[in-house]
């Protein structure tokens, strides 16, 4: 009987131990999927930002240009009208 109970309990003991390496292995499993979802959300936010800067700058321009040419406009505008009242 004594056998028995000795032999439960090192099968209990084993089977614990099976749990706990199966967590541990499953803990690693999730941390490494973890890392990846990090990397790749930090390579994202990375080619977002090296898009960004190329991008505000020829907005500026592109916006000075609009300008430029909005001035443009009302001076040919301001120029016709005058030209229609005086004829």
């Amino acid at each position: 009987m004594d056998l028995q109970i000795a032999f439960g309990s090192a099968a209990a003991k084993a089977g614990q131990e099976d749990l706990v390496q199966q967590e541990i292995h499953q803990d690693w499993v999730n941390r490494e999927y973890i890392e990846v979802i990090t990397s790749s959300i930090k390579k994202l936010a990375d080619s977002l930002n090296s898009f960004d800067m190329p991008c505000c700058s020829r907005l500026a321009t592109l916006n000075k240009r609009l300008t430029a040419l909005q001035w443009k406009i009302k001076y040919v505008q301001a120029w016709v009208t005058k030209g229609e009242t005086l004829t």
